[in-house]
């Protein structure tokens, strides 16, 4: 996908204040999507033949944005149940539930999310390794929005 044409998405979803972009072109597949607290927009890039290009350096205005090129892990993602606040850990000080490279079973804890002042674990639902934590703690996450991969 020519570079030109994903600076015009990501401007595109900077101006019209929608969350979540995603185009599908062949086998080229894009996704787009912008938290709100934060002004930076999140790419995935998702290419079968080739891997995904470096962002664009070259504009002025990418500089101050600085999309971040996420590539595609292959596994089992782990989706959240609800919306809520994600924890990695039960409390502040507390050690990470599961970090990148852990071992885990079905019904091991991965995280906690926080809805409606109430604390629910969120459990693996297929045994594996951790390949990738793709929410940072204390972000809030959406009904859907993928949380780990295990593979």
């Amino acid at each position: 996908m020519d570079l030109r044409k994903l600076k015009k998405l990501i401007d595109l979803v900077e101006e019209s204040g929608i969350s979540e972009l995603e185009l599908t072109e062949g086998e080229e597949k894009v996704r787009i999507s912008r938290q709100l607290q934060a002004s930076a927009a999140n790419i995935q890039y998702i290419s079968a033949p080739s891997p995904a290009p470096a962002a664009p350096t070259s504009a002025p205005a990418a500089a101050e944005a600085a999309p971040q090129v996420i590539a595609k892990v292959d596994g089992h993602e782990v989706k959240s149940p609800m919306v809520g606040t994600f924890y990695r850990s039960p409390s502040p000080d507390a050690k990470s539930f599961v970090d990148v490279g852990s071992t885990v079973a079905v019904g091991d804890t991965l995280c906690i999310i926080e809805a409606m002042k109430l604390l629910n674990e969120i459990e693996a639902d297929k045994a594996g390794v951790i390949k990738a934590i793709l929410v940072e703690n204390g972000q809030p996450v959406e009904y859907g929005e993928p949380l780990f991969i295990i593979g």
